[in-house]
């Protein structure tokens, strides 16, 4: 562990670990654990598990990640993820990263996207100018960023930088928050530009700390509701140019293979979370067939019933395929970041390709897994009724919607002319 770390979050996770674990030639501790960093990581989190699922209840109903849960996956090292090495991060490869991203998902949906949100900061921070990334995390190598990839602000131009207004929706994690971001649209006299393309208007996004923000309580929906994902607000506020970084085009500031391209990286995270939230689905239902529970009219148990075992089967096929899909991809595109070559445009399409399948065929999953678990999955005791709520809300994200297919056909007729 970087010795930056917080001593609150070493303190938190060492009580927790001591809670759950033993002392024995099978623990691993923190500090002292040997061999690869992923799987350590996956060893840690597997071992809080028992104490962070049997809080899901709890930071569902209070919406939001309690700051010692936070301060927990700080410890382990999740918001570090992909931070280089120079700044006290990690730097694992894309394809560990995301098993971890999806381990998480595993325990429970909202600590998963959080998780997912966090540990991704860094490759939006690449994209400032370095002394921005050093300000950002040379003292706090677990600095959390939330960022809202919807141009809904405006960013008028001055001599000192840009005036910014806006309200952004959607930013996770904004409660336990270092630094906070939105896209806006660039003008200047009130006037907007095309982008250089010509195919859209300009748009820069930008980072400011969070004390600068305003946070609305407005995130009351029907699944992740313990991620926080309020809106947060800007008004008539100047951020210097220094803060602003363009997201589609913009060069790093990291020479690291994985800073080349957050977009066309960022739906694969969201496939990770789906995988990860589906394995913890099928094995929520797997438990609840295990108790020997018999459902109303059915002659015999779930588990020695050759329909539940059919349907069972073929849902742990298509989880099967989702995963098998997921890491191949991640490997893909980690091969090409080691090439150079991951800004490549197809990559994107490759990437929404991907994402939009791997988050259908895990909503499929996981709603066959709530129907299999019968009448009692609509209960709030069940864990299964909060799988199905996450997976839904986390399917209506704009990175992951079906319409990316049509940039995929696109590509295939294209090649074939």
């Amino acid at each position: 562990m970087n010795g930056r770390t917080s001593q609150r979050a070493q303190l938190a996770a060492s009580r927790l670990v001591a809670s759950q674990v033993g002392p024995g030639p099978g623990r691993c501790d923190f500090e002292m654990c040997k061999g690869d960093v992923g799987e350590r990581l996956l060893f840690d989190i597997q071992r809080l598990a028992p104490a962070i699922t049997a809080r899901a209840p709890e930071m569902e109903a209070a919406g939001r990640i309690p700051q010692d849960v936070v301060d927990i996956l700080k410890a382990v090292g999740v918001f570090r993820l992909f931070l280089p090495r120079s700044h006290g991060g990690l730097e694992l490869d894309l394809p560990t990263g995301l098993r971890i991203v999806a381990a998480l998902s595993r325990l429970d949906g909202s600590v998963g996207w959080t998780a997912m949100i966090g540990s991704g900061g860094p490759l939006f921070a690449a994209l400032l100018p370095r002394e921005i990334f050093d300000q950002i995390y040379l003292d706090d190598p677990d600095a959390v960023i939330a960022a809202v990839t919807q141009p809904v602000g405006t960013a008028e131009v001055n001599e000192g930088g840009r005036r910014v207004n806006g309200r952004w929706p959607f930013a996770s994690g904004c409660l336990h928050a270092d630094w906070m971001g939105g896209l806006c649209v660039v003008t200047e006299g009130g006037k907007r530009f095309p982008s250089p393309d010509g195919n859209g208007l300009l748009m820069r996004g930008f980072l400011m700390p969070a004390s600068d923000w305003q946070i609305e309580d407005t995130w009351q929906v029907a699944g992740l509701e313990a991620t926080a994902s309020r809106h947060i607000t800007l008004r008539d506020k100047q951020v210097p140019a220094a803060n602003f970084f363009d997201l589609a085009n913009g060069a790093p500031c990291l020479s690291g293979p994985l800073y080349q391209s957050i977009r066309n990286v960022l739906p694969l995270f969201h496939a990770a979370f789906a995988v990860g939230l589906t394995q913890g689905a099928l094995a929520e239902l797997l438990e609840l067939a295990n108790t020997g529970r018999q459902q109303l009219h059915a002659l015999t148990s779930m588990r020695d019933s050759e329909i539940f075992q059919y349907e069972l089967g073929r849902l742990f096929a298509d989880l099967r395929a989702a995963e098998a899909f997921q890491e191949s991809q991640a490997t893909s595109h980690w091969r090409r970041a080691l090439a150079g070559t991951l800004k490549d445009d197809a990559l994107f399409v490759e990437a929404t390709q991907a994402g939009a399948w791997i988050v259908a065929t895990c909503l499929h999953v996981v709603d066959g897994c709530f129907a299999l678990a019968g009448g009692s999955a609509v209960y709030k005791s069940s864990p299964l009724q909060r799988r199905l709520r996450d997976m839904h809300t986390a399917a209506q994200h704009a990175m992951i919607q079906q319409r990316h297919y049509t940039g995929a056909g696109k590509l295939l007729l294209n090649a074939a002319a």
